[in-house]
């Protein structure tokens, strides 16, 4: 099974952290649909040429999220309709947080200012205090 799925040696993020993206985008976007049949674990490491270990943390990771569910002795499917595209919304939005907390540390604001900002973001129409 060709999983279309593609690792950048240019990328500096984890290998698992590509992987898991990849997935979560196919998902949101409605290309694997719900109780589509996931890769092995052993397929898609050898798919992809990397180890075991780099995707069972991928698909560990996306089944946290409620991306996949795991069946023991059968694989790992997308998870049903309902629960994948908010998982698949809420890990973006948590990538989205993640750089702009590193964005923040980088300029030297605190913790309330970048606070200020987000509450400026969700209430556009509200005046800046």
């Amino acid at each position: 099974m060709h999983s279309s799925l593609v690792i950048s040696q240019a990328d500096a993020r984890p290998m698992y952290l590509q992987i898991t993206e990849q997935i979560r985008m196919r998902v949101a976007a409605g290309d694997w649909p719900p109780g589509k049949e996931l890769p092995s674990i052993r397929a898609l490491a050898a798919d992809l040429k990397v180890s075991v270990i780099t995707i069972k943390r991928a698909y560990l990771d996306l089944e946290a999220e409620g991306v996949i569910v795991t069946r023991h002795g059968k694989g790992s499917f997308v998870a049903e309709a309902q629960d994948r595209m908010q998982a698949a919304q809420r890990a973006e939005l948590d990538t989205h947080l993640a750089a702009a907390g590193r964005i923040a540390t980088t300029l030297g604001m605190s913790e309330d200012e970048l606070m200020d900002r987000l509450r400026q973001a969700m209430n556009p129409q509200e005046p800046e205090a």
